[in-house]
């Protein structure tokens, strides 16, 4: 009996901090991944170098391609190109502070490019699962715990663009019959998390004013209560959301929330120091309106397929400093030497 075919997964945002634990983890189940990626004049693929193998040598399964989630008709020519068996729609502009600078542009790539994919399968008629990366930043100001029947509150322009995607795959789900899920996943960070968000943010000043590099940091809101988990083990629940029988659309979350302050208190108490010696506030940073609190109930997704956070913000806190002081060692800097450097985030 001949042997089947590894299945086939197509990636928008492979680049980005969940894409590239998602091409990991598909990686080692055996699928072939495919990503997309934008053209640009430097290369944004850090995340994913360590995976990326020469196309011509034998045995390559990790396949990256140029495109845009602007570019309708590019997504309908790769659809057809790479017959997926799942596609895992990440891309998108996803920094909430950033949205408010660049509403439209947010609108039309993390809103419309959503609806642009979901066009590119319905009209190829390609029977591909499709995962839509949701957000919890769709409740907004509505009152946690937050389930699956929370209604939407969006307070940004980024939470109302992926109120949209969210609506607009459930309806191709219920309008073509596409198996189209939402994970609607609460804050989830890494060492690879960007450091322009609010995480990285704080476990790299840590690690630079413990080495002697930073002086300061500057932040906004410090009492805003999140919900943060631990990425790769978020990426899994996305891929288990795809096996089931029955589409349906699952939160992500923790069930605990810490606010900013909390998160700061744990990273600097980590390489023994006193945060408030350290750290400002600035307006700047602050949104024009603000989400106070996010706590995610992931009781259905423990139910249908027994995902669990295991990771929650104090482990997750030290596991980010830790990467950021061995880069800093890496670089050839002694983590032990005093604070004397005026540079300033």
């Amino acid at each position: 009996m001949p042997e089947s075919s590894p299945k086939c997964a197509l990636i928008t945002g492979i680049t980005g901090q969940d894409g590239s634990y998602l091409a990991e983890l598909l990686l080692t189940k055996g699928y072939e991944v495919h990503g997309l990626i934008r053209r640009a004049s430097t290369f944004n693929t850090v995340r994913i170098d360590h995976l990326y193998q020469d196309p011509h040598e034998s045995g390559n399964r990790l396949f990256l391609h140029y495109s845009d989630l602007a570019d309708g008709s590019r997504l309908s020519s790769l659809m057809t190109q790479i017959v997926p068996d799942e596609v895992y729609h990440l891309g998108a502009q996803s920094h909430v502070r950033v949205s408010f600078d660049e509403p439209e542009y947010t609108g039309d790539v993390t809103g419309l490019g959503t609806i642009r994919l979901l066009e590119a399968i319905r009209q190829t008629e390609i029977p591909a699962r499709f995962y839509q990366a949701s957000s919890s930043e769709m409740f907004g100001a509505t009152p946690p715990p937050q389930g699956e029947d929370t209604p939407f509150y969006p307070r940004s322009p980024y939470g109302v663009a992926k109120v949209y995607a969210y609506w607009v795959a459930r309806n191709y789900r219920e309008a073509y019959g596409l198996f189209a899920v939402n994970g609607i996943l609460f804050n989830h960070e890494s060492p690879r998390r960007g450091k322009t968000f609010v995480t990285h943010k704080i476990t790299t000043a840590a690690a630079r004013i413990k080495a002697g590099l930073q002086s300061e940091l500057y932040l906004g809101n410090l009492h805003a209560r999140r919900d943060w988990g631990y990425a790769p083990e978020y990426v899994v629940a996305m891929w288990q959301m795809l096996q089931e029988d029955v589409a349906g659309d699952y939160v992500v979350g923790t069930g605990t929330d810490f606010s900013v302050e909390d998160f700061v208190r744990f990273s600097f108490e980590h390489v023994g120091l006193n945060w408030r010696d350290f750290v400002k506030t600035d307006d700047r940073y602050l949104r024009p309106t603000e989400v106070d609190s996010l706590v995610g109930d992931a009781t259905k997704a423990l139910t249908d397929f027994g995902w669990k956070a295991t990771v929650h913000a104090e482990q997750l806190a030290r596991i980010m400093v830790d990467h950021d002081l061995a880069e800093i060692e890496a670089r050839g800097h002694v983590v032990d030497q005093p604070v004397v450097a005026p540079w300033t985030s």
